[in-house]
């Protein structure tokens, strides 16, 4: 996968930096819908498809993206397909740090050092190339206005926005509550979006335990029952903290 093109979680944490404060909206569900972007992005590079509620891999070669690739081979060694609350709910130390890392390797934020109620060290992080902070608003904001069904990238920004809660962010107060319900419609565009998106919004509603529903057969065919799955553990590999602190960033 070539570096040209932004990521949906690059895209996805741009979207929640707000650029007057330098911190990100919705911390907590932010860092479940990077897991669930992840998935997207992979499906979008044919790498994993759908499978029921679970995800699969169908094509095992790396992308290109060592982020990315990392998630692909912790997808890999499961061996048969995880259930998308799973993988999202999995612990997922310093992703959002790696991420908001590599942006500023890439110069489209800066990380500015400043102290927390005069003691605590904190970092926050500025836009500085604000056309691609406005592009990426500037797709959703007419996926909204348009009606138009939107390309499946911006289908699922929109379908992972709404599910971590941006919609507030993005179009507060009473004015923005028709934009909010458009944002949550978006959601029906992209069959993986959706997928992820609901996943995400599962696990924070500790819904993770239960399945939504009865999972397809692979030949397509409801079954008659859905699969039972253990109980969520952390996929290997996650919980080493491999010197990604979180530590500062809100």
């Amino acid at each position: 996968m070539g570096r040209s093109r932004r990521t949906l979680p690059e895209e996805l944490l741009l979207l929640a930096l707000d650029p007057a404060t330098g911190t990100t909206a919705q911390p907590q569900s932010l860092d479940l819908g990077l897991a669930g972007a992840q998935l997207v992005e992979l499906a979008l590079a044919g790498r994993i498809a759908p499978d029921g509620d679970r995800i699969a891999v169908v094509l095992p070669r790396p992308t290109g993206d060592p982020t990315l690739d990392s998630a692909l081979e912790l997808l890999r060694r499961r061996g048969s397909p995880v259930r998308a609350v799973h993988w999202i709910g999995g612990p997922r130390l310093g992703l959002r740090q790696t991420y908001l890392t590599h942006l500023e390797r890439c110069g489209m934020v800066h990380a500015v050092s400043s102290q927390m109620c005069g003691v605590l060290p904190t970092t926050r992080y500025q836009a500085t190339d604000t056309a691609v902070s406005r592009e990426i608003r500037a797709r959703l904001d007419s996926a909204i206005r348009t009606g138009v069904p939107p390309d499946p990238r911006t289908a699922a920004l929109a379908a992972l926005a709404h599910a971590i809660g941006l919609g507030k962010h993005l179009y507060p107060g009473n004015e923005g509550r028709s934009s909010r319900s458009r944002l949550r419609d978006l959601i029906r565009h992209d069959p993986m979006g959706g997928l992820v998106a609901h996943a995400v919004m599962d696990v924070q509603n500790g819904a993770a335990a239960q399945p939504r529903r009865a999972a397809p057969a692979r030949g397509g065919a409801v079954g008659k029952q859905a699969a039972r799955s253990p109980a969520a553990q952390p996929l290997p590999g996650q919980a080493r903290r491999g010197g990604m602190a979180r530590a500062g960033i809100r």
